[in-house]
């Protein structure tokens, strides 16, 4: 058994290149091998979002606080509130983040494929965010 701390790791800054906006990112967990699941609680800004980007063994987001955004490429952008939980197939390329004038925090759970959990693609722009 191994007990992780509250506050034992420290927050980020989500970086601008995968980013618009204020993010911070609370690392939860990263499993070992053979495990390869990896956990974080993701806190945006109001107006704040992912660029574009897939995961290869998919993403599930269980929404915690606050009011925000999610789309799928090709679908409508979907409100997401407290309670919802979100799933992203593998290889579906999406963006997620907080409303224009309400944060949101969710938690981000997936699983790495060969070392790599995420792959990021172009920003998205404002006039898709408010769509």
């Amino acid at each position: 058994m191994e007990i992780k701390r509250a506050g034992s790791i420290p927050s980020n800054k989500g970086l601008a290149d995968w980013f618009t906006g204020e993010v911070r990112i609370e690392p939860l967990f990263q499993s070992g091998a053979p495990a390869r699941v990896v956990g974080a609680s993701v806190t945006f800004e109001p107006g704040a979002r992912t660029a574009w980007h897939t995961h290869p063994l998919g993403q599930t987001l269980i929404v915690t606080a606050g009011c925000g955004r999610a789309q799928r490429e090709g679908g409508p952008v979907e409100e997401i509130r407290p309670g919802d939980v979100v799933w992203f197939p593998p290889g579906e390329k999406h963006w997620h983040g907080a409303a224009p004038t309400t944060a949101i925090t969710h938690l981000a759970i997936q699983e790495a494929l060969a070392g790599k959990a995420v792959d990021w693609l172009e920003k998205v722009s404002d006039e898709q965010y408010r769509r």
